[in-house]
């Protein structure tokens, strides 16, 4: 056991004396044979390796109503609201966190899965959030390409770091999420390399997206997938935003546009016959979310009491 590994057992049998013995931080030291500080650094620690869960069992009622509000209105087979935090940032953790979650109980599933990811600050929230898992009975693919315009890991891919969180196989698509011309698009996706990734892409049990917006701060137009030109374009067509790259508007219905053309992630279709989950919130996402449970692009969603509110609003 080298030093990293030893530290985290040290945090995890603190955080175990903390939380499930009750005993306080001076009887840790004690007992562990440290300082009362070390003892409160590992403890520390524990948390910000996801090793301790907070697990309220009773339901939040006006968090349950939006949530079955939602089910109803959108036909959805999942639901999780979880209540607004004072600032964006923190409510992208709570959703984050219950993503992290819902995936989790995916992963804890005995029989062999596919199981999708897309990509975003939310589901890479959520991957952060995962324990250590055995589940090799499971693969794990990512839907959509993990190289950034410049050649470089795309920031929010997730798929890499899922790696370090489970011990299922994972298969990366080592692509741009959306290519310079449809005709490169065609020459990558018949690299023989992909027919593995692309086949079980096709064929997930269950997916996890990320839903992003068309407006100022449009992860692809920040990322430099598409251009300002683009952007524009695509907006005077009625784009309201965008799953895993490919661009629909309003009603859900992925615009025709020559960007659709070169997105290289798998394919997207309304009514999956399987649960593409949705992690999103946020009110510059709410355009966005909404046209994609309108247009039954996805069946499942995780968002925050706000973002929840307006959508039923």
């Amino acid at each position: 056991m080298d030093f990293a590994d030893r530290r985290l057992d040290d945090a995890a049998r603190a955080a175990w004396l903390s939380y499930i013995a009750g005993k306080k931080q001076d009887e840790i030291a004690q007992i562990m044979g440290i300082s009362r500080q070390s003892a409160q650094r590992l403890i520390s620690q524990a948390q910000a390796a996801g090793l301790v869960k907070v697990r309220i069992d009773h339901p939040i009622a006006r968090c349950q109503e939006l949530a079955a509000t939602l089910t109803e209105r959108f036909g959805l087979s999942t639901c999780e609201v979880v209540p607004t935090l004072p600032s964006p940032e923190a409510s992208l953790v709570a959703v984050a966190q219950a993503t992290g979650d819902l995936l989790e109980g995916w992963l804890l599933r005995p029989d062999p899965m596919i199981i999708g990811l897309g990509t975003g600050r939310t589901l890479r929230g959520a991957i952060e959030h995962l324990p250590h898992l055995d589940c090799a009975q499971h693969k794990v693919v990512s839907l959509t390409g993990n190289i950034a315009p410049d050649g470089s890991t795309a920031y929010y891919n997730v798929l890499f770091t899922i790696t370090d969180k489970v011990t299922a196989p994972t298969y990366p698509m080592p692509l741009p999420v959306i290519t310079s011309s449809a005709e490169e698009r065609e020459a990558l996706l018949g690299q023989e390399m992909l027919a593995t990734t692309r086949a079980l892409a096709a064929k997930t049990d269950v997916r996890f997206v990320g839903v992003g917006t068309l407006g100022e701060k449009a992860p692809l137009r920040l990322d430099g997938f598409i251009t300002a030109e683009d952007q524009q374009r695509l907006r005077r067509k009625g784009a309201a935003g965008e799953i895993i790259g490919f661009v629909f508007d309003a009603e859900g219905r992925l615009i025709d546009d020559e960007v659709n053309a070169r997105v290289s992630s798998a394919a997207i279709t309304p009514a999956p016959e399987t649960p593409v989950i949705a992690a999103a919130q946020g009110p510059d996402k709410v355009p966005a979310i909404r046209a994609a449970l309108a247009g039954r692009l996805v069946s499942g969603l995780v968002t925050d009491e706000a973002t929840a509110a307006e959508l039923c609003a």
